[in-house]
């Protein structure tokens, strides 16, 4: 690394020569960033302390010696080791808000974040909501962000299979404070929440089919194959929430489920079922909502 110590100087010069070596690199870009200059940018200021907002003045500002070999550590993991930068940095951004994560976990990435900052409208009334179930939580991003954002007065449960996930939801949920409002439930799927009825279950489950799992770049084999790994079609979790999910929900209960590209599939194999499928202004597909009535002939 020496010479490229001697040879760059500023903020500027590593950010710019981060994302040249990851061009370089061909890596691949989509757990928080989009490409090659923003995921410098977000490496590069964590590296230094700084906020990913870098204001103008700080780019020409020149590194110490030791600034410089922490951040070129950091860009050279990122380029050898093809690790997503949230894993490097341990923060990920959702709905506006910033988490904790590590290899337990799935990086947040889901659209279900636009929904959270709509407060779900015009599909749930706010005031109504009185108990929501995270399912397949991971990082435990919905459950803290619909608690903040959307439900400040409802108890939300965070469920997942995965002990190592509720352990990383646990520690987003000491964050923000909301140990009182949101649980953490070891369960499979609703294995452990007998009895229980829900305003609202909002699901992102495992939907990656065993072709695409085959395909996905490097950068998610890093990611826990619990999280993504749902059979040959990519629905096996899907199916099973569509048979049992109405008998957890309020007669006027909502379910919101995201399917990603396993979409095609489960339209073909549910043709009958009046599934809506959502719009997104800031991009994402493949998440659908159903009413309790509607589900109640999967049941």
């Amino acid at each position: 690394m020496e010479p490229i110590i001697d040879e760059l100087h500023t903020l500027g010069d590593f950010i710019r020569w981060g994302a040249s070596q990851f061009n370089q690199a061909q890596l691949f870009f989509g757990h928080g960033t989009e490409n090659a200059i923003d995921e410098s940018v977000v490496l590069v200021s964590h590296a230094l302390h700084l906020s990913r907002e870098i204001p103008d003045i700080l780019w020409h500002t020149r590194l110490t010696y030791s600034e410089k070999q922490t951040v070129l550590e950091l860009l050279n993991k990122r380029v050898r080791e093809q690790i997503p930068a949230p894993y490097l940095t341990h923060e990920a951004w959702f709905a506006n808000l910033h988490f904790f994560v590590d290899q337990r976990v799935l990086i947040p990435r889901s659209p279900i974040g636009e929904l959270i900052e709509r407060e779900f409208e015009p599909w749930v009334e706010i005031d109504k909501v009185k108990r929501v179930l995270d399912l397949c939580t991971g990082s435990g991003c919905i459950a803290v962000a619909s608690a903040l954002l959307a439900f400040p007065s409802a108890e939300i449960d965070a469920v997942d299979v995965s002990t190592e996930a509720l352990e990383v939801a646990q520690q987003n949920i000491k964050i923000y404070g909301l140990e009182q409002r949101v649980h953490t439930v070891h369960s499979d799927l609703f294995s452990n929440l007998a009895g229980i009825h829900y305003d609202l279950i909002i699901c992102n489950p495992p939907y990656v089919d065993a072709q695409e799992l085959k395909t996905m770049p490097a950068e998610y084999q890093h990611e826990p194959r619990i999280g993504l790994e749902a059979g040959t079609d990519g629905l096996f979790f899907v199916k099973k929430l569509l048979r049992e999910a109405a008998q957890y929900l309020t007669p006027q209960g909502v379910l919101i489920v995201e399917v990603g590209l396993s979409k095609a599939s489960l339209v073909k194999q549910y043709p009958d079922v009046p599934f809506l499928w959502l719009d997104f202004q800031y991009g994402g597909d493949g998440v659908f909502l159903l009413t309790a009535e509607q589900l109640l002939p999967q049941s």
